[in-house]
């Protein structure tokens, strides 16, 4: 018990709610905007996250972003190949006016199910957003990081913890370039 009360301080603290803390009074509506548009894509994934596995597969592919809900929204679909087959997502994000956070909401085209969204915001040109999930029975939390971004190219990490995130454990890695 005294684990779990530890988690779920951890994972309120990682989330930016924990206690009274003010929501952030900077208007994020926009912070997708650099997205928008047509891309390549190069993705590394771990293929058995927090089992002590090194080995990784690559794919490359295509990523088509879009604004929706008058630019409250951004949809992203991906579609990849490589050397573990065909991959098809697709990631409906979405801005809280009220908490100035994004949801990210990402289904794999193989399960036909939403994940649990990964919340958050951007700081200084750096987006963080963090969940909560569960991974072969464990509970764990997930925290995917968007960064160098610029007009034409921008890296995503996605990284997994099982001791309430003393440690991290990359699993997922994108690098997009904009197509012309």
């Amino acid at each position: 018990m005294k684990h779990l009360a530890r988690f779920a301080a951890t994972t309120l603290f990682v989330a930016g709610t924990a206690g009274a803390a003010q929501p952030s009074s900077r208007n994020g509506e926009h912070d997708f905007d650099f997205e928008v548009g047509h891309w390549a894509t190069h993705v590394k994934r771990l293929q058995h996250p927090l089992t002590g596995s090194q080995t990784w597969v690559e794919y490359d592919g295509t990523t088509d972003v879009r604004s929706v809900l008058n630019g409250k929204g951004v949809l992203l679909e991906l579609t990849m190949d490589g050397a573990a087959g065909h991959f098809e997502g697709l990631s409906l994000r979405l801005y809280n006016p009220e908490s100035h956070q994004w949801s990210l909401n990402f289904a794999n085209a193989a399960s036909g199910v939403i994940a649990t969204p990964t919340i958050g915001e951007f700081k200084d040109g750096r987006g963080e957003f963090y969940d909560q999930e569960t991974l072969s029975g464990r509970a764990i939390l997930v925290r995917f990081v968007i960064s160098g971004i610029s007009k034409n190219s921008v890296h995503f990490e996605q990284a997994f913890s099982d001791d309430g995130g003393k440690t991290w454990e990359t699993n997922w890695i994108a690098d997009d370039t904009r197509k012309s």
